[in-house]
Parts: structure tokens; sequence; C-alpha cells
């Protein structure tokens, strides 16, 4: 194992996240030294930072190697409480696409994570490729020095593969010019119908070209990798696993999961392969929230996707290869938050009135998402399709091979999520053996209500969710 420790101030470190932070739009690492020991994770590659930097808020932050490829993953572990119950089994977190942990640990007082650890789970969340602190390129035992421009986002790491200076610079310099236009069209839209506000026009344009150039400096991260569902499913999580069965030496060697919109989706998706092939996916239980494998006869406001599920190549469809939804969604933000609440109606599709504090609101939208593959949401897309989602090759279909797994099942559902209805997770719940499904909509006809992230950091979820999962997890937590 490899083991950061921060506390020795004598060796220098940068690992920057790749999210945008409300004012200053990054926060430097303290300077840290790495050290090289024997090693249990998977393929021995594998090291946990004991002391972290305010970007990430758990107790401790694990890096895992993943096979066939040069990126680690970043884990954050939250340790079990000793005042709570006894569990058997650790509990990994899987966040949605494009968003990073911070969705799972917002703030002391409204945090997911947290509370689980509180109640007795060694808790992970696990960062896949390209979100939050993941990153490509890390040696073991490679030591960063810091940079002088405290204004990048990403972390820059030396990559594997050798591209010449031209090529990247051309590559980099193309993808910019592909986003450039990609934000004009969307402000375009965005603005479409509210001509009479052209101040706030201008300043959006304006805050689009200016996170456009912070995400120029994630490039080091995007432009030389490519990656899509079936890697998250087939490498990133495998991998993950098998290092927290090391970590955490269950008498089983299995896990419990949850996952949270394409968190969600990996487990279902997991639990489907491993059916088809007769094989334990090594879970205990899984809870999923707001996620399905087919939304086609839903409302979802993704629906947008349909026309690109069908292009054969992703890059031709959305003429960039990368989307930076955190550059977007950040420049965006205060539009929809500050008078004269201009694009207010996107509001909804994150959180429903009153059930988030309006600081925490900000810090989700500003610090909680990542620039995204277009191969990734293309895949994705196909979840409108006849069928549900597919792997690449277009030949397996996920939820044709949910009903042959024995994995007990909890799916939980909001009454206003615009992202994934109710109509679409039962969609995907009534492939799975009733036996073995727990299936749950929250909120009232009267409210509170509850859209696409309040099943997870909603003002009620601590009161109303947090223990129905709890209760779920402890009947299925046996060895």
């Amino acid at each position: 194992m490899v083991v950061v420790l921060q506390s020795d101030l004598r060796y220098g470190a940068v690992l920057r996240s790749n999210r945008a932070l409300s004012d200053s739009r990054s926060v430097l690492w303290r300077p840290a030294r790495i050290r090289v020991g024997p090693s249990t994770a998977m393929n021995g590659k594998g090291y946990a930072e004991k002391k972290k930097s305010n970007i990430c808020t758990a107790d401790e932050l694990h890096y895992v190697a993943v096979s066939n490829s040069d990126w680690h993953l970043a884990l954050w572990r939250y340790l079990p409480s000793s005042k709570g119950p006894k569990r058997n089994h650790p509990l990994l977190l899987l966040s949605g696409v494009g968003t990073n942990a911070v969705g799972y640990d917002l703030s002391p007082q409204s945090s997911f994570a947290r509370f689980m650890s509180i109640h007795g789970f060694d808790t992970w969340i696990l960062e896949v490729r390209g979100a939050g602190l993941s990153m490509p390129g890390l040696e073991s035992g490679e030591v960063k020095q810091p940079l002088n421009d405290s204004k990048i986002r990403s972390v820059k790491v030396k990559s594997t593969e050798m591209v010449s200076k031209y090529e990247e610079s051309q590559s980099e310099s193309k993808l910019l010019e592909g986003v450039s236009r990609l934000s004009e069209r969307l402000s375009g839209f965005l603005i479409e119908g509210q001509r009479s506000v052209k101040p706030q026009f201008f300043d959006l344009q304006e805050r689009l070209s200016t996170s456009l150039e912070d995400f120029r400096n994630e490039l080091d991260l995007l432009v030389k990798n490519d990656w899509d569902f079936d890697h998250c499913l087939e490498e990133d999580v495998p991998a993950v696993m098998e290092y927290i069965r090391t970590q955490s030496k269950t008498k089983d060697d299995k896990l419990l999961a949850i996952g949270h919109s394409m968190g969600g989706i990996l487990l279902y998706a997991m639990l489907s392969r491993y059916g088809s092939e007769g094989k334990d996916p090594g879970l205990a239980a899984v809870t999923t929230l707001a996620s399905s494998l087919d939304y086609t006869s839903s409302k979802s406001s993704l629906k947008l996707l349909l026309p690109l599920a069908s292009v054969a190549d992703p890059i031709q469809a959305l003429k960039v290869p990368v989307i930076p939804i955190g550059a977007l969604i950040a420049a965006i933000h205060p539009f929809a938050t500050r008078p004269p609440y201009v694009l207010s109606w996107l509001n909804p599709l994150i959180s429903a009135e009153d059930m988030m504090h309006p600081e925490l609101f900000d810090k989700l939208c500003l610090n909680n998402f990542c620039s995204v593959p277009s191969k990734l949401l293309l895949q994705l897309a196909t979840v409108f399709q006849e069928g549900g989602l597919c792997d690449r090759s277009g030949t397996f279909f996920y939820k044709h091979h949910l009903g042959k797994s024995k994995v007990p099942v909890l799916a939980l559902a909001g009454d206003q999520d615009l992202i994934c209805p109710p109509e679409a997770v039962y969609e995907t719940v009534k492939l799975i053996p009733e036996h073995l499904v727990r299936y749950k909509v929250l909120g009232e006809p009267g409210g509170p209500h509850y859209a696409h992230y309040d099943l997870v950091g909603g003002r009620l979820a601590v009161d109303q969710v947090y223990p129905c999962i709890i209760e779920f997890l402890a009947r299925h937590d046996m060895c």
C-alpha cells in the first residue's frame, strides 16, 4: 500500500480538484509525501491518504489503480462510529453522471455519507474516472510540485501516452473551439423567450466564456482520455470493490451498495451482467435512488438526448468529445437563483421547492459537477431506446437479464423527479423478482415533494429517506 502523509511538509504534492468552487475556483492540497510500501489493492496498486485537504471532507482519501488503464480512482472513506451498531459489510456509494463525492457530503448537517458512518457503516464514496479527485498518470512514489496558477481547477499529471506537443496543442484547440460553439448554442437556447432581459443575456455569455477558460485547464485530464459507461462498469467499480474488500476484510467478501442516478444504473447493470453469467456480484444488498435502465415510458426531461442516441459517432453527434457540465452549470447558476430569476425554471431539475437550504443548493451546483465524455452521455442515452440501456456493442440489453439477479434491491423514487420520474424507476423495478425488491416513492400530494437530488440531500431526507435505507440494509447485513 502507498500511504500519503500530509503532516510531513518537506515534500510537495499538488492534487487539484476538477470541480468549480464558489469564489476561488480551486483549492490546492497541502504539501504531501508519498511513501511506497507493500500493496494490497487490485494488481498490487493502491494507496491511502491519512490526512486530507479541505477539498475532501472524509476521514481518509484512498486511491485505487485501474487495470489496463493509467487511472487512479479516488475513494472517500468515512470510518464507522464506535457508538454505532456493529455492521458486517462495508458500504459503497456511487454518484450520478458528471458528479463527484461532494453531493454525498455537502455539510456536517447535510451529509448522507457521514450519517451512514455514524450508524455503523464503513462508508466509501467512489469518484469514477474523470470525476472529482480521480486522476490519470500518477505513478507510485511520484511527487508533484505545486503549480503557480491557483485558478487552475484540475490536476496536471504525466500521461503514459506519447503525444507530441503539436498534436496535443491541436487537439486542445479543436476541443475548445467545439465547446465554445456548444456554449453559444446553449446560451441561445436558455435565453430564448427571455430577450427582454438583455443585460442578463450578456452576463450569461460572459460567465460561459469565463467558465470555458477554466475548462481549458481540464484538458490534460480529458483530451487524451476517452471512456464510456462500460468502462465505469467493467473496470472502475470492480477495481474499487476489490480494494474495499481488502481494507474491510468481511467474512463473505461482500459489500452493500447505494447508487444515485447513474450510480444506481451502474448497480443495476452489474446485477444484470453477473446474473446473465450465473455469477455472484459480491453484493449483499443494493439501494438505488432515482435510477432506471429504461426511460421509454417516462416523460423525463433528459429526452433531449434521444436524437443523439441513434448516432454512431458520438463526437460527430455533439461536435465535441467532452461536455463541460460543471463549467456550464456554474455559469448558469446565478441566473437561476438570483433576481430577476431568468433561468429559475431549471432549479426543479435538481431540487423541489423549499427542499434545500439556499447555501447548500449553491454549493451543490458550484462544486458537485464535472466534465463528461460525449461517449458516456450517448451510451446512457440508449435508456430512451427500445430495450433500454445497452452495452457499447449494442448487443447486450441490461434490463433483459436483471431478473436473473438474486440480490435484494430497494428502489426509491422522488414524486417530482423530472429527470428520472417514478414511472421510469418502476419500469426497472418490475423486472426484479417480487420477493427481492422493495419500491417506494417519496413525497406527498400536498407536499413535501422530492426532485432528483432531494433523495440524497433534501432537508427532509435525514428523517424520511435515510432511516428507510438503513432499515433495509441492516436487514440484509448478514454474513
